[in-house]
């Protein structure tokens, strides 16, 4: 059974990283999916990145108000401001509703 309820709130977020800071980088993405995980509404994460420097994670929220407090969250807007600065050379983010969601394993 998913941990998502069908329900929930999707934040896609699509990034290019530099070359700069990779331990900062490393530091801070640690930082912040910890805090998410504390956060009311937060359901769980996703995550991937490339040899090209390009990742998408995906964050599941129980609904819009918890996705929104998230983007507010006051720490995470620090974090996001030092990625414009230093470590994204550029990203997307889009906001999605989930409508249906399952999993599969190989046991």
């Amino acid at each position: 059974m998913s941990i998502y309820p069908s329900a929930a709130v999707a934040v896609i977020f699509i990034s290019e990283r530099t070359l700069a800071d990779e331990a900062g980088y490393a530091q801070a993405a640690h930082a912040m999916v910890e805090l998410a995980g504390t956060q009311p509404g937060f359901l769980g994460i996703d995550s991937a990145r490339g040899s090209d420097r390009v990742g998408i994670t995906v964050s599941y929220w129980a609904d819009e108000a918890a996705a929104s407090a998230w983007r507010d969250h006051p720490e995470h807007k620090a974090i996001r401001n030092a990625g414009r600065e230093r470590w994204y050379s550029r990203y997307d983010l889009h906001v999605a509703s989930v409508t249906r969601s399952y999993d599969w394993n190989r046991d």
